[in-house]
C-alpha cells in the first residue's frame, strides 16, 4: 500500500522531503500529466502523478495540500483521509493552536516572540510546515486554518486560541456555518487538563457546551485584560493589533504564571499590515493589503475614525457578501476607489449605499486618482524619517512573583531577540502628519477586503506595487 499526497506545494513537499524514511510517496498534483510508463519521480525518489491515476483502493493514507477544497475528485475519492495535523500527532510536547478570521498571524508571531525563550518553534500557516519543525522543541505555536482543521480527523491541541470569526473562505467551505464548524472543531477534541480561549459569542455553541477543556471566553479586550490582571495602559499596540497582544500574554500567563509585556513591546508588526509611510508631498498612506476580508478592513477603519479615507477596495471577495461592510461604510467620511475583479459589484454597492466611487480596475490608477483628491499637509517630525515609522517600548511586566513562577516554566529562560520583518507603525512615538490647520484629516488606505490572485500572485506582491506607486508619486 502506498501513501499519498494531494498537490505539490509547500506543506506536501515537506512532508515528501522530510519523511523519507518512512517510505516513498506518491504525489498527485493536476500540473503532472499522465504517466506513460514508470512515472515521473522527484529528488526524494517520489511518484509525480496526475490526478486521474489515483486508485483509492491502492493508498493506505492521504494528505491533501491546505488548500485543496473539499470538492476535488481526489478528496471525493479518497478513503483514508487524514491532516497534516494528524500525520504529526505522535509530537510530545505542548501544542498551541491559534485560529479565526484575523489576527492569527500577528497573534501566533507575539506569541512565538514570548515563547521561543521556553523552547517554542512556530509553524502552520505562518509558512513553515510541520514537517520542518524539530520534534524535540518543547512547544509548538501553530497558526491553523480552516483548511487545515476541515480535514484533521485526530489531532488536538493543549492550547486553543481563536480569535473572531467572520465571513470568509465561503467558495471553500460552501458556506458561514461549515466554515464556524471547521473553527469551532478543536473544542470537541481537546482533553481534560487543555484550555482554550474563545469569543463569547461561541459560549453557548454546542461544541463549547461539550469540549473537555477549561473554556474562557471573552467579549472584548477589556474584559479579557480583566480576567488576566494586565494592565492595558502598559501596552503600546493599538487596534486591532491590541487583541493580538493580549492573547499572547494570556497564553504566557497560563503557562508560566508571568505575561511580560516589556517583551512583547519589543516586537514588531510585519509589513503589509496597517504599514503606514508618506510620500515626497507628507501625506500618509497605508499599506494594509493582507486585509483580505470584510472584518480586516472593518478594523482598519476603526484605527482611522474621524478622518477622510480614501479607500482602495476590491479584489476576489470569495463568494462573500459584501453588503454587511458597506453599511459599515456608512459611518465613515469615505472616498472609495474600485480595482479588481470585482470592480462592478463595488460601483454598485457603492451606488446603492450612496457612497462616491472612483472606478480605477487596477492599484496604479487608484493610486494616481487618489493623489488627485488627496490635499497637500505639513510634515511635522519627531525624530523619525519620512518613509518608515519607528517602533517605540514601554518597560513593564506584569509577572506577580516571578521567582515563586520560575519552577513552572518549560525549559531553561534564555530571552533571544525576535519580531516581524519590516518596520510597524503601531506606536504612540510616530511622526506627527498634520494638515496646514495642524490636526490629521486625511489617510490613504489600502485595504481591500478581498484576495489579490485575480491581478497578483499573492497580497505581498499587491502591497509592494501599491508602495511602488505612490514612491514615483511627485
Amino acid at each position: 500500500m502506498k501513501k499519498s499526497l494531494f498537490g505539490y506545494g509547500l506543506t506536501t513537499r515537506a512532508i515528501a522531503e522530510h519523511c523519507r524514511d518512512e517510505g516513498d510517496w506518491d504525489i498527485y498534483d493536476d500540473k503532472f500529466e499522465i504517466s506513460s510508463g514508470a512515472p515521473k519521480l522527484d529528488e526524494f525518489g517520489n511518484a509525480l502523478l496526475n490526478p486521474s491515476e489515483f486508485d483509492p483502493a491502492a493508498s493506505e493514507l492521504e494528505i491533501p495540500s491546505p488548500g485543496f477544497p473539499p470538492h476535488h475528485e481526489l478528496v471525493r475519492k479518497a478513503r483514508n483521509l487524514i491532516s497534516e495535523y494528524d500525520y504529526f500527532d505522535d509530537y510530545k510536547g505542548l501544542k498551541i493552536w491559534i485560529s479565526g478570521t484575523n489576527g492569527k498571524t500577528t497573534t501566533t508571531k507575539m506569541m512565538q516572540h514570548l515563547l521561543e525563550r521556553y523552547g517554542s518553534q512556530m509553524g502552520g500557516n505562518v509558512g513553515v510546515p510541520l514537517a520542518k519543525l524539530d520534534k524535540s522543541a518543547k512547544i509548538w505555536v501553530l497558526e491553523t486554518s480552516s483548511f487545515t482543521l476541515h480535514y484533521t480527523k485526530h489531532a488536538r491541541p493543549d492550547i486553543y486560541v481563536l480569535l473572531a470569526i467572520t465571513p470568509d473562505h465561503l467558495s471553500w467551505h460552501g458556506d458561514f456555518a461549515e466554515y464556524e464548524r471547521a473553527k469551532l472543531s478543536p473544542l470537541l477534541a481537546m482533553r481534560e487538563g487543555s484550555v482554550a480561549l474563545i469569543p463569547r459569542a461561541y459560549e453557548s455553541s454546542a461544541a463549547a457546551q461539550n469540549s473537555l477543556a477549561r473554556v474562557i471566553c471573552y467579549e472584548d479586550e477589556a474584559d479579557l485584560a480583566q480576567k488576566f490582571g494586565i494592565d492595558l495602559g502598559e501596552i503600546k499596540f493599538r487596534t486591532p493589533f491590541l487583541i493580538d497582544a493580549l492573547l499572547a500574554l494570556c497564553v504566557e500567563k497560563i503557562l508560566f504564571g508571568r505575561c511580560d509585556i516589556t517583551r512583547l513591546n519589543d516586537f514588531v508588526i510585519e509589513g503589509n499590515k496597517l504599514e503606514e509611510f508618506t510620500d515626497a508631498r507628507g501625506r500618509i498612506w497605508v499599506n494594509d493589503t493582507k486585509a483580505t476580508n470584510i472584518d480586516a478592513c472593518a478594523q482598519a477603519l476603526k484605527r482611522y475614525s474621524g478622518r477622510k479615507i480614501h479607500l482602495i477596495l476590491g479584489g476576489d471577495d470569495k463568494g462573500v457578501d459584501l453588503h454587511p461592510l458597506f453599511a459599515e461604510f456608512k459611518k465613515y467620511d469615505l472616498q472609495i476607489y474600485a480595482i479588481g475583479s470585482n470592480t462592478d459589484k463595488i460601483v454598485l454597492l457603492c451606488d446603492e449605499y450612496s457612497l462616491p466611487c472612483v472606478r480605477c480596475e487596477i492599484l496604479q490608477t487608484a493610486v494616481s486618482e487618489i493623489s488627485k483628491r488627496y490635499r497637500d499637509v505639513g510634515f511635522e517630525q519627531s525624530g523619525a524619517s519620512e518613509l518608515e515609522v519607528q517602533n517605540s517600548s514601554t518597560d513593564s511586566r506584569c509577572d506577580g512573583d516571578s521567582k515563586a513562577k520560575e519552577s513552572a516554566k518549560i525549559g531553561e529562560n534564555t530571552p533571544q531577540e525576535g519580531g516581524g520583518s519590516s518596520a510597524a507603525s503601531d506606536n504612540a512615538s510616530s511622526p506627527k502628519r498634520r494638515t496646514n490647520d495642524g490636526e490629521e484629516k486625511e489617510i490613504a488606505l489600502l485595504s481591500p477586503a478581498c484576495a489579490s490572485l485575480d491581478q497578483f500572485k499573492n497580497y505581498a506582491e499587491r502591497g509592494e506595487l501599491f508602495k511602488k506607486q505612490v514612491a514615483q508619486l511627485g
